[in-house]
């Protein structure tokens, strides 16, 4: 799919201009969303997404239309995973809510520009290395393992599990940082000094944050469309919103207890059929030396669309069955 210079131009601009009124919408005055603003924005940015969909597919035909949807469905999921992360955070640093959305935003303008950086990267490996689906695949199905063992531990996270990466403990060991917050500034002044907030820190911990979860995110988009346009749209458009949905779902992460099973085995899934299609286009000398292995499969993008959403109704269902049934329990217990 052919991507004119110019629609490439038009697209960043109006992400960017929808960031810039995320900004001064939202951010510009320190407040706690209400769960009606959040809910209301959050189907905004989602209905934008679809109809950006519904545009694509008329325009560039059925197959890229959906692998853009299965494609943004995947990202929005993984997304939901990281709010996890991103909860544990402002727990951590103790963040009040009004200037958390400044945060999270900064946080997640950042995370856009790093997996620009990584789209463009895997596009250019890919188109010069056939092998690079081998390691994309192969990667994500460590990825799937780990995040498996890790639900099966329960380690969804919590505020005592969370240690600061390197970059922020070497700023908090060898930067003037404050603990005092002053309201929605990252640098201000204390005592004639320049300081460092409370708020930089969480700032920086999103950043580095955002590029470990682009390591996982961008891997598994290649497995879905290989065209970097809709990789880049639909990542956009996943992290688009994600600050409304934060404080939309708020406490219902906690009862989303089946969601880490439920993208481990979309990423295995999407691994599986990014080493499938190494194979057919296998060019390693030591497999098949160096053929195709033309008696691999093929998975569409349609069944692909139907396996992911599949698994993601089915584990949020059972979360919420699950986490229905232990509130009940825990009823009965104090009752009795």
């Amino acid at each position: 799919m052919h991507v004119p210079f110019w629609v490439w131009g038009a697209t960043i601009a109006g992400f960017a201009a929808m960031f810039l009124f995320d900004f001064f919408s939202h951010v510009r005055k320190p407040h706690a969303p209400t769960m009606r603003e959040s809910a209301l924005w959050s189907v905004f940015y989602v209905s934008l997404a679809a109809i950006f969909g519904a545009g694509l597919w008329m325009v560039w035909g059925h197959d890229h239309g959906v692998e853009y949807f299965a494609g943004f469905i995947t990202e929005k999921s993984l997304s939901v995973d990281n709010l996890f992360v991103f909860a544990i955070i402002m727990a951590k640093f103790a963040v009040p809510p009004i200037y958390q959305q400044k945060a999270l935003l900064i946080g997640i303008i950042m995370a856009l520009i790093m997996r620009g950086i990584f789209i463009a990267v895997g596009a250019a490996a890919i188109n010069q290395f056939s092998w690079v689906f081998y390691i994309f695949g192969l990667f994500l199905l460590y990825t799937a393992f780990k995040l498996a063992v890790e639900s099966a531990q329960g380690k969804e996270g919590g505020e005592e599990d969370f240690e600061p990466n390197a970059l922020v403990k070497f700023a908090e060991r060898h930067l003037p940082v404050t603990d005092q917050f002053h309201e929605q500034k990252l640098i201000a002044r204390e005592n004639g000094k320049r300081v460092l907030t409370p708020l930089f820190l969480v700032v920086l911990t999103l950043g580095v944050t955002d590029l470990l979860f682009a390591l996982d995110s961008i891997p598994a988009i290649y497995g879905l469309t290989q065209e970097p346009y809709i990789v880049f749209t639909t990542n956009a458009f996943a992290l688009l919103g994600l600050l409304q949905l934060y404080f939309l779902l708020g406490g219902l992460l906690d009862r989303l207890v089946y969601l880490g099973f439920g993208l481990s085995l979309i990423l295995a899934f999407i691994g599986v059929k990014l080493v499938m299609h190494a194979m057919v286009e296998n060019t390693l000398p030591f497999i098949n030396d160096g053929q195709p292995l033309e008696w691999v499969p093929h998975i569409s993008t349609v069944l692909s669309l139907s396996v992911i959403v599949g698994i993601l109704v089915v584990t949020t269902v059972a979360s919420l069955l699950k986490s229905r049934h232990s509130s009940k329990t825990a009823l009965d217990q104090n009752q009795g």
